[in-house]
């Protein structure tokens, strides 16, 4: 690499999204299978997927699907370096699910209200709204009070991890974005790399701005 770029952990026929958005951005994205790899990089992304793998937050499978388990434990281990390194990370959708999981928060397997926001073959959107506790997180600096987003999961955080604060939800009630409260590590639920207006862009701009300073 000529230049410290955006690791994107994640199969290469699965990432041409997220590295055409980081692209737009004057990002370098650097697609790899190898959490070592990584090591030049400035920051993470966690693209989405599939879903987790039950049995890494003590579940047995009553949900999940299209699971890879191989690639859960290459994100994980690559999250698990950045944060020893202390380096952003901007986990998207099941990214984000990654994130909780890491530390040591569980997963819905199917949310009740799935049809208003699984993938249904074009994007359908929704507000979230902020509910942190602080106007100072991404979320409200981004957004203000709420944002019209995108929506393609049928999971969602259930318990949240250690030291992870929810800063916004959907109206049902469903966890749609945290952050760290002392790492520069932040999820989102929605797809800020096919949304071109309504802030997708700028989301992944201050990511990207928090891994070169």
């Amino acid at each position: 690499m000529d230049s410290p770029s955006i690791a994107i952990v994640g199969r290469s026929q699965d990432t041409a999204n997220y590295e055409k958005a980081l692209r737009l951005i004057g990002v370098s994205p650097f697609t790899t299978l190898d959490p070592e790899q990584c090591a030049d990089c400035r920051g993470l992304l966690l693209p989405g997927g599939g879903d987790i793998t039950p049995a890494f937050f003590g579940q047995t499978n009553h949900g999940s699907e299209q699971i890879d388990t191989e690639l859960d434990i290459l994100q994980l281990q690559a999250l698990d370096l950045f944060v020893k390194w202390r380096r952003p990370v901007l986990g998207i959708c099941k990214g984000m699910q990654i994130i909780n999981v890491h530390f040591g928060g569980s997963i819905c397997q199917h949310i009740k209200t799935a049809t208003k926001h699984r993938w249904n073959g074009k994007d359908q959107f929704h507000y979230v709204y902020h509910i942190g506790c602080s106007r100072t997180d991404f979320f409200y600096q981004l957004y203000g009070s709420s944002a019209f987003v995108n929506s393609a999961h049928h999971q969602a955080v259930d318990r949240t991890g250690r030291n992870l604060l929810p800063v916004c939800q959907a109206s049902d009630g469903t966890l749609e974005a945290l952050v760290h409260d002392s790492l520069p590590v932040l999820g989102v639920q929605w797809h800020p790399e096919r949304i071109f207006d309504k802030g997708g862009m700028e989301l992944l701009s201050y990511f990207a701005e928090l891994g070169s300073a």
